[in-house]
């Protein structure tokens, strides 16, 4: 008898135009055989696990899939052949439909079988609750009850995908909000790189001479504890709305957050990899859609290192090393009165970085889509749609789609003045109030304010406080407005061209 890895299921998506794994788990060496729109393929059994290798299809459906082994039969319904992406990362990832601006309005209306979501279980530990979960996990099909939990970010995507493509499109969402780009990969990895590896010896140091057992009951004290101090916050929150988090937190007690590191929670390193990641892995998609680095901002130096492993771990468990990798850049974020320590401008950085230095990335920038105070800005609608603006363009050869935001190309140094020539203008720059956060620095590095004029495609930056610029950055911050903008109504990707 064989079991099916539980991303596959009724109403499930298989990848179009490539040969399509189908795997899961047999306590049997007999044959195993799948049968899907008029192909038959048999499967490769060793050490308990069977992988079957389906010729490439065009898209199409609904289709039968059948699987046989001896007189034991299982058949999948509803199976479309089409274009599937996991999307990844944390809580901007995770946020949900139906919390999203305008959310529940745009689900009163949305039926079509043309997009379909797995959500893979949250669950921190392999045991009996992870397994009982996926046995009652399957593929959902568009619908206002369906699709409430969705991935907004996800969601908006697949619609942008479907309706340019005309194939039905599959989205497996893989994310949790509050997490590490860490707690995506596997302990090796993070040991085989030393930016990355003290991350498992920090853990260890904290878990050493601790057993799984009181691990478990550590963090099941904090989350009872956590349930009952956020009831705490709530009422006091209620009662005195005008009171700042300090005095909250006076009064309700001390927040724990994250709680206590070891084997159950779900923020420690490799963990999710482990329980959500490689449950699905390698599952045969078209590319990965990504929205991650928030919790990143305690060590945002290590950031670049960390994400170009997780794209190669990733690219490396689904089988495909040319996989599409598509990264969300984080939007503008500070709080009120908090010093600005520059945290957030450098994994904007980083993740740029990593587009400009690893093949097969794309970026969607929504530095414009932050707001103060608020780390997770509801209107999802436009980080979907330029995800899926380069996913049409890098993946699918969508060149007419003008997709990118500009993206600074050369600075020319002309007297004391510094000229930027960006990429992707398309018809010229445009301002939406005048132009701030503009930075030059000579040869020292020092920066100060520049004036800032749009001369056509360009821009010229000059400062009575250096003669002989050499370096720029734009909107290299934590937060503020952005105002500069391509004849697309996409955003100046922020830059820094001392450090980049």
């Amino acid at each position: 008898m064989f079991n099916t890895a539980a991303i596959f299921s009724n109403n499930m998506v298989l990848q179009r135009d490539k040969n399509v794994r189908i795997f899961g788990n047999t306590d049997s060496n007999h044959e195993i055989i799948c049968e899907i729109n008029n192909q038959k393929q048999r499967a490769f059994i060793k050490d308990g696990k069977f992988t079957i290798i389906l010729n490439p299809m065009k898209e199409g459906g609904p289709y039968d899939l059948k699987l046989t082994q001896g007189e034991y039969e299982r058949i999948f319904t509803n199976v479309m052949i089409g274009e599937v992406w996991l999307a990844g990362g944390q809580s901007n990832m995770e946020l949900e439909l139906q919390n999203s601006l305008d959310g529940n309005d745009f689900l009163k209306d949305f039926n079509t079988d043309k997009i379909r979501f797995y959500y893979t279980n949250k669950i921190s530990m392999l045991g009996e609750e992870l397994y009982k979960a996926e046995n009652n996990s399957c593929w959902n099909v568009a619908s206002p009850e369906n699709s409430k939990a969705w991935s907004a970010v996800g969601t908006y995507f697949a619609i942008k995908l479907q309706k340019e493509l005309n194939v039905t499109v599959g989205i497996i969402g893989c994310n949790w909000g509050g997490t590490f780009a860490a707690c995506w990969q596997s302990r090796e990895k993070l040991l085989s790189h030393y930016e990355t590896a003290d991350i498992i010896h920090e853990y260890d140091e904290i878990t050493k001479g601790k057993t799984n057992e009181q691990m478990i009951k550590e963090f099941d004290d904090y989350e009872k504890y956590a349930a009952e101090w956020g009831q705490r916050v709530a009422k006091v929150q209620e009662e005195f709305p005008e009171k700042t988090w300090d005095e909250v937190l006076e009064i309700a007690g001390e927040n724990r957050y994250p709680g206590p590191m070891g084997i159950k929670n779900p923020l420690r390193p490799c963990g999710l990899y482990e329980t959500m990641l490689k449950r699905i892995a390698p599952y045969t998609l078209g590319g990965f859609i990504y929205y991650q680095g928030e919790q990143d901002e305690v060590h945002p130096e290590k950031y670049y290192h960390l994400l170009s492993s997780l794209i190669e771990q990733w690219r490396d468990d689904f089988m495909d090393r040319s996989l599409p990798f598509i990264n969300v850049q984080l939007p503008m974020f500070g709080y009120t009165n908090a010093p600005d320590d520059k945290k957030w401008a450098i994994l904007r950085q980083a993740q740029m970085n990593v587009f400009k230095t690893i093949k097969n990335t794309g970026i969607a920038i929504i530095v414009d889509c932050g707001e103060i105070d608020n780390i997770h800005p509801t209107d999802k609608r436009p980080v979907g749609e330029r995800l899926a603006l380069q996913a049409l363009y890098h993946v699918y050869g969508r060149n007419e789609i003008k997709a990118f935001s500009p993206i600074l190309k050369n600075t020319y140094t002309e007297g004391n003045q510094l000229k930027l020539i960006f990429d992707y203008v398309y018809d010229g720059l445009v301002a939406k109030g005048e132009l701030e956060s503009f930075k030059i620095a000579g040869g020292d590095g020092i920066f100060f304010d520049a004036e800032a004029e749009i001369c056509g495609k360009d821009i010229i930056l000059k400062s009575e406080k250096v003669d002989n610029p050499v370096y720029a950055q734009y909107a290299f911050t934590n937060y503020m407005e952005i105002k500069l903008f391509n004849s697309e109504g996409l955003p100046v990707a922020p830059f820094n061209t001392l450090t980049d």
